[in-house]
């Protein structure tokens, strides 16, 4: 049979308004310590992040000129056409057509098989940190086969 509150045996003391006050200033003691770390953490993440999505615009911004020079040879040797393709995606972080470069691959006869388009991104970090530069460069470079003239060019 279990006891009723009656019976049961007081297992806490009433706090005093000393002792709350002393857990009190614990608790900011604690807050004033710890707050650094946290912003630290706090701004890194954000970097993290920010340098994750930066570079996942610079893939997007290859594939898009790449993809835009892969439609066939006329595309694939148009440089501007391919960087103004390519920024479509990136003019949310800044990326400008002097940062998208293009290279296209031949075969004996002169007819472009590949186009080759690279980004390059500099990013800066909100703060610096201990041994990471502050200035990071995403490069990314994508690589698509042309699309042929016509299908009987490879047989």
């Amino acid at each position: 049979m279990l006891p009723t509150s009656s019976q049961r045996p007081a297992t806490t003391k009433p706090v005093s308004a000393r002792a709350f006050a002393r857990r009190r200033g614990a608790a900011a003691v604690e807050l004033a310590v710890m707050l650094p770390f946290l912003a630290f953490a706090f701004v890194a993440a954000a970097d993290f992040g920010r340098a994750f999505y930066a570079s996942v615009v610079v893939q997007n911004c290859a594939r898009n000129g790449a993809v835009y020079g892969s439609a066939d040879a006329a595309a694939a040797r148009n440089s501007a056409a391919i960087q103004t393709e390519a920024v479509k995606d990136g003019s949310n972080i800044g990326v400008t057509t002097q940062m998208v470069s293009s290279a296209v691959s031949t075969d004996a006869n002169n007819v472009p098989t590949a186009v080759d388009v690279t980004v390059a991104y500099q990013f800066n970090t909100l703060t610096r940190y201990p041994w990471v530069p502050s200035r990071l460069t995403i490069s990314r470079t994508v690589r698509i086969a042309v699309v042929p003239a016509t299908p009987a060019q490879y047989y």
